[in-house]
Parts: C-alpha cells; structure tokens; sequence
C-alpha cells in the first residue's frame, strides 16, 4: 500500500520549494505594497494567502459575546431613577442574534419602542467599493450593531458602525445612508443640529510620503480619521483628517516616530467628536474637542482658523468620550489601558477625569465608586456626569451599564444577557435627560407610528 521514497528526492522537493516560497511571497507583497504589480499572477497569490484568514473570520464564533464576569446579573437591577430621564439602549440582542436599539424609560426601565432595521437590505444598496467590499460579510444583519444612536427633532434615528451613516425612521426604514467615506465611533449634535462623526477616509487625504522607493499612502493601509460635520439630513458641510490638522500644526513628528521597523497604520484613532456650542473664556462655539486614543491625547480644535488650541496627554491612557460640563470643565473617560506585552489590560480601573481649565488641574470623579464596582472595560467604554451630579458609565468590554448617585452610591445596573444564559456586548448607549431630550422624546412617542 505504501512505497519508499529515496531520501535524495525528499531533499530535492525540499530544496525546491524554497525559491518556490521566496517567490510566492514576493508575489503577495508586490501586490500589497509593491510598486509594481504582477496581474492575475500576484491577486491569484493574495487571494491563496488570505484563505486561513477568512476560513477563520468564517468559523469563528460570535464576537460579539463577551466575558461573563456578572453570572448572577441579568437586565436590570436597582432602584429606577426618581427624576425623568431615558435611555437609547444599543446592544447585540444575543436572542435575535441581531443589533438593536431600544427607548428605555429609565423611571422604571419600560422599554418604549425597539429599532431593528434590515441591515442587508441596506447593504445590498451600498457600492462595492475598496473600503466596502466586505461589508455583506463582515457587517451582515447578524453582525452589525448601532454604534452611539442619536434621535433627532425630526424623529430620525442615526447610527453606523464601520459602515455608511445611517438614518431610520421609527419603522426602521432607511431615510438615508451617506457612504462618503467609513463612519466609526461616536456621534454628537451641536447646536445647530447638525451632526459630527468620525470618519475613515478613502483614498487616503495626506500627501505620499515616499521612504526608500515606498510611498506609504500607496497601499490604502493607512487609517486616515477625519472630523466629519453632516447636516440632519446627512449631507456634509465640513471634512478634514486628522493627520493633515497634526501636519499642519507641527505635530507631524507624532505621525510618522512611533513603533520599530513597521510603519504604525493607525497612529490617529479617533474616538469621540465634541462639539462646543457656545463662547467662553478657554473656547469658541464652534470649535470641536476631540479624543485620540491612539495618542493618549484630547485637544480642542478650531475648524474655522484649522488651529490647535490646546491639547493634553500624560492624564489619560487610551480614553473615549470628551463632555464640557460647564464653561471651564470637561470630563474624560479614561480606559486607564495601556499596551503590554500580552496586550491591553486595564492597569487598576477605568477612571471618569475632570480637568478645570482655570486651575489647570486634574481631578477624578467617584473614582472610589469605580473601583468598589470593577469597572475596567479595556477598549470603548463612555461616561457622562449629569447635571445633579449623578453618574452613566457603559462598560462597553463586559456588556454592563452602571448609574451612580452623586454620592457615589450604585443606583442601578444593566446586564446585556440573552436567554441563553450567556452576556452580549453593548454598543455606546446614550442616556438622555436634559429638556431638549425630553422635547425629542416626548415628541416621538407622540407621532410614533405602529410598526407592526
């Protein structure tokens, strides 16, 4: 049944493969970064190259569950809020194996109206292009979630999530889908009630910048962030990179020092956009404070002289969610994160900063509190101290939500757990408590349609 083969054939298939791999590795890399591409012959290459990736991207299960580190939590639990306030709940429904967003009135955690849209119908209307061409694969209605929802005066809802911008009606119809570039992270509204979200942009914006006989840009590989401002209706009145604002505030050296040999893609990492909506001593209305995590850095940006006005690190370790609290104040989620050898890990606990802008200090918010309640998500994550004082946290890693008193007692949590006993990711849910939400909720639920 079997037969010998002489050891000197064995050899020479080894021998042989050699310039064989050589060569098909080059193959690979030319038609990645090279300067010079090789058809069929490289693409064919590539193609056999990525086929583990994407039998594991295929196989792999779901990773939209997360650590279970709640086993005896489930919904919620505590005491409701006394004063009115709701909450866009966003989840990975793990019973529909869909993502959702749901109204939540937070008085005593009715759910108000659920948001399920048909993502692959939505997909199937998306251009194939380079910075899509996975999206029905990797974006799919069992996979994609709405990141950071807002509900607009006119009862639209908006999300995205590493996709087109997206606007739904309250049947989850699509009233539009602006796919101008990849919107990611956060969403936030000024004054105006225009819109401003992170973007991808694509191709990307900044100059070639040629290193040896290798223009950087050339590959597409770089993750060029921009500032993004829309209209309600999703058409965009102002775009720049968030590069090409470092290069032109001689902040190019951050770009282009960090990492050994490689060429670091994504050195920006822009997380949270946070419009400013009126004029103070440190700001003007207008400008737009921003969180980069991939700097550890929070600056304020003057979009209309494309200045720099002010910028820190040092405090922060890989943070989200910038808010202005007041006329001098801000507030910082910091994931307190940092990168070591066996990769992110939360060093303690996640912390809610204040920076004061007349002191010139640094301060933590019921940062005890925190630390009672483990509250280390490594990557995402958003706060927001109320007007009272009171507390929001989303710990986005672990799908849990929990809502602090002002004395720092835990009022409440959430556990996004499915019937099936196991816990699913949370996806940037927004709590709404000043008057103008409560004008948008009051009138949504009052001209709501029936969706069945």
């Amino acid at each position: 049944m079997f037969k010998k083969i002489e050891i000197w054939i064995l050899y020479l298939v080894a021998l042989l493969g050699i310039p064989l791999t050589i060569s098909y590795g080059i193959l690979v890399r030319q038609e990645l970064v090279g300067s010079m591409k090789v058809g069929i012959v490289s693409k064919t290459a590539l193609f056999l190259s990525e086929i583990p990736a994407n039998i594991k991207k295929a196989l792999r299960e779901n990773d939209l569950k997360v650590e279970d580190r709640f086993p005896l939590l489930n919904g919620f639990n505590g005491a409701p809020n006394s004063n009115q306030s709701y909450m866009l709940l966003s989840r990975y429904d793990g019973d529909s194996e869909e993502g959702i967003v749901e109204l939540v009135d937070l008085k005593n955690f009715e759910i108000l109206h659920t948001w399920n849209p048909d993502i692959d119908a939505f997909n199937n209307s998306v251009k194939k292009v380079d910075e899509f061409k996975y999206i029905d694969r990797d974006f799919n209605n069992s996979r994609y979630t709405m990141r950071h929802p807002i509900l607009l005066k006119d009862g639209g809802l908006i999300f995205k999530h590493r996709s087109p911008l997206r606007k739904i009606d309250a049947c989850s119809n699509l009233i539009f889908q602006n796919q101008h570039d990849v919107f990611h992270h956060s969403i936030e509204k000024d004054i105006e009630g225009n819109i401003w979200v992170p973007s991808s942009m694509y191709p990307q914006s900044l100059p070639a910048k040629k290193v040896g006989r290798k223009y950087l840009y050339d590959s597409g590989g770089y993750h060029d962030d921009a500032i993004v401002k829309l209209s309600p209706n999703g058409e965009i009145l102002f775009e720049k990179s968030v590069s090409q604002i470092f290069i032109e505030n001689d902040l190019e050296y951050l770009l282009f020092s960090v990492g050994d040999r490689q060429f670091t893609i994504d050195t920006i990492h822009l997380n949270d956009i946070q419009p400013v909506d009126f004029d103070g001593e440190f700001w003007k209305k207008g400008d737009v404070f921003l969180s980069i995590r991939d700097q550890s850095m929070v600056l304020l940006y003057r979009p209309s002289t494309n200045e720099i006005i002010w910028k820190a690190t040092g405090q922060t370790y890989h943070q989200h969610d910038v808010d202005i609290l007041n006329d001098h104040t801000i507030s910082i989620f910091n994931n307190n994160s940092k990168n070591f050898s066996d990769g992110y890990v939360v060093d303690g606990n996640n912390e809610v900063i204040i920076y004061d802008f007349k002191l010139n200090k640094y301060s933590s918010y019921l940062n005890e509190s925190l630390i009672k309640n483990d509250v280390r998500t490594i990557h995402q994550g958003r706060s927001q101290i109320l007007p009272n004082g009171d507390l929001f946290i989303e710990e986005t890693n672990y799908g849990r939500i929990l809502y602090f008193n002002a004395d720092g007692d835990l009022r409440w949590t959430y556990v996004n757990r499915a019937n099936n006993g196991k816990n699913y990711s949370l996806v940037w849910s927004r709590i709404l408590y000043n008057k103008e939400d409560m004008q948008i909720v009051k009138n949504f639920l009052e001209s709501t349609a029936k969706c069945n």
